[in-house]
């Protein structure tokens, strides 16, 4: 896991993302594990249905319950040329 996944956090991940709350985050930077085993703290970007960014959120998640959706591009695949797409 690094900057630029996409990850689902829902229920797994803590009690406050159960039900309709779960949401789709792009990661922009991963803490150190907290003082609670597994646990840490991310930074990043809350995804819409569209896929665009709606707000920036630092979250306190069980690392374990992190569910990748999408893994963000190699350095060489996103520099090629052409637009660049977040």
């Amino acid at each position: 896991m690094k900057a630029g996944d996409v990850v689902l956090i829902g229920a797994a991940c803590s009690v406050q993302f159960s039900g309709g709350r779960a949401l789709m985050l792009r990661l922009v930077s991963i803490g150190e594990t907290g003082p609670y085993n597994d646990w840490i703290w991310i930074t990043g970007y809350v995804l819409d249905t569209k896929g665009l960014a709606t707000a920036k959120r630092e979250l306190y998640v069980l690392r374990a319950g992190l569910r990748i959706r999408r893994r963000s591009a190699p350095a060489s695949a996103r520099n090629r040329g052409g637009p660049v797409r977040a």
